[in-house]
């Protein structure tokens, strides 16, 4: 159950009292929100399956005129199939960028500034000046800036590393670990993509403790990255951040995987705008996957591995627009349920606009609907075009998590 316990009300008192001081003080007015904000989420989620339906329809026709021998890179997965095939990847990074889909599409990263090498995993003791060749030099830079590393490095950070606006930090090409310690954060950034980071154990301090954090952030890109095992979440996106696209993450070992929203009064959230695509949320992980307040989710051909409560709740009326997904239940016979509507009346979320098309449900799974089931609403366009069938769910999440990336070959 979601209490507070009496240390924490301090804590509360001081985000009521200094966030609105913040907001104004960074340059992120809420109106940057509203300004973000998708006006026709149906028309995204539309353009993610039509997205979908052509790099799945390209992929079986390479295959067949190639033959099995010779089977294509291509997948059917929309984002790996825009860029993986490139055996030169590594001269042509930023060509990860044209690559996002659904709602966080448009996060540029830093696609526009430099390319910085990271030349060391050391910390300094003086966060507010670090070293020139460390991440966090990178990081709290001013100017955009596509952040790749020199080799293989493991990170146990002293302070958080918070991302400033429009920086990509793209781990292809070597294995980059963050274990233990403080992981990654973004807070009043836009243009963020974060790809290839193996992130586990992250520790909490005062209120921080999640793997990845995005705190009223807008346009920002999560993709391939490997999660496990942190204080508080894996990835939490809270305090109206939007538009976001979370994609190709594999998370394994956890209790409350991924927060969408800050809290149920929190009127930002109601345009919080999410995109879930091609994730395979793994072995033992227990809830939230996600846990969505407010705002719109669009959860599509993610792989969801027998959860231990549930796989998707939600409150403050989220609309949920589920297709495509494979839902494998536990064997426990009382948690076959892959929805979850915590501490509200059925009397109250009967109208909450919650859809499951074409998902496939093994082992007892299954997922209960509400909202009008024939007013098409909110649906609409979305479901002009059909997302993959959950049939293809396998293949499209086999490579979920960091890949591995060699120079001169596919990735």
């Amino acid at each position: 159950m979601e209490t507070y316990s009496q240390h924490h009300l301090p804590l509360i008192l001081l985000h009521l009292i200094f966030i609105p001081i913040i907001f104004t003080a960074c340059g992120a007015s809420p109106l940057s929100t509203f300004r973000a904000y998708v006006a026709d989420p149906d028309a995204v989620a539309d353009d993610v399956h039509r997205s979908i339906e052509n790099s799945t329809a390209h992929a079986a026709m390479r295959r067949r005129y190639l033959g099995e021998k010779n089977k294509s890179c291509l997948t059917g997965n929309p984002i790996d199939d825009c860029w993986r095939c490139d055996p030169h990847w590594e001269k042509n990074r930023k060509r990860l960028a044209d690559c996002a889909i659904g709602f966080g599409k448009l996060a540029r990263g830093g696609v526009d500034g430099e390319i910085y090498v990271v030349t060391t995993s050391e910390d300094s003791d003086d966060y507010r000046n670090p070293e020139p060749g460390t991440l966090r030099y990178a990081a709290m830079s001013k100017k955009p800036l596509w952040i790749i590393f020199a080799r293989n490095m493991k990170f146990r950070l002293k302070r958080h590393i918070l991302l400033e606006s429009f920086k990509t930090i793209d781990g292809r090409g070597h294995h980059i670990e963050f274990d233990g310690g403080k992981c990654i954060a973004s807070r009043f950034a836009t243009n963020i993509i974060i790809h290839g980071l193996v992130i586990h154990n992250c520790e909490q301090r005062i209120m921080d403790g999640d793997g990845i954090q995005i705190f009223r952030g807008t346009h920002i890109w999560i993709d391939h990255n490997t999660l496990w095992n942190c204080s508080d979440g894996l990835i939490d996106v809270t305090f109206g951040s939007t538009p976001i696209t979370i994609s190709n993450n594999h998370l394994t070992r956890h209790n409350k995987v991924m927060l969408l929203g800050h809290n149920d009064n929190f009127r930002l959230d109601k345009k919080m705008q999410v995109t879930i695509a091609f994730n395979h949320f793994g072995e033992g992980l227990i809830q939230r996957m996600p846990r969505c307040r407010n705002g719109y989710f669009h959860v599509v051909n993610n792989d969801y591995t027998r959860w231990g409560l549930y796989a998707i709740g939600g409150s403050a009326a989220p609309t949920i627009n589920c297709r495509g997904n494979r839902f494998t239940a536990p064997d426990y016979r009382f948690h076959k349920e892959a929805t979850k509507r915590p501490f509200v009346k059925m009397s109250e979320w009967k109208h909450w606009n919650w859809r499951s098309v074409g998902d496939e449900f093994l082992n007892g799974a299954f997922f209960t609907p509400s909202g009008s089931q024939t007013y098409l609403g909110h649906y609409e366009k979305a479901w002009s075009t059909n997302a993959k069938p959950a049939s293809w769910v396998a293949s499209i999440t086999a490579d979920a998590g960091v890949l591995k990336c060699d120079k001169n070959s596919h990735c």
